[in-house]
């Protein structure tokens, strides 16, 4: 959430969360300590300017907790 309000600043872009499914933000996070040009290309891929829009907002934070539930990774 700390890099969407960076985006959000600087480039008038956030990240729409629910355009990136667990398995891929897992498979890139786990990856992006090597090589973090997957994880880049997953986040910009999923850039909307929509930054004021509540419903993105609510979104994103239902999607954190979503991403750190155990045993909820049906390749979403």
């Amino acid at each position: 959430m700390d890099n969407d309000t960076q985006n959000k600043k600087n480039l008038k872009k956030c990240v729409d969360w629910s355009q990136i499914g667990k398995q891929a933000h897992l498979s890139a996070m786990e990856r992006s300590p090597v090589n973090d040009l997957e994880i880049r290309e997953l986040l910009r891929s999923a850039l909307t300017d929509k930054i004021d829009d509540r419903e993105i907002y609510m979104r994103g934070v239902d999607r954190s907790y979503y991403y750190e539930e155990e045993g909820n990774d049906k390749g979403d």
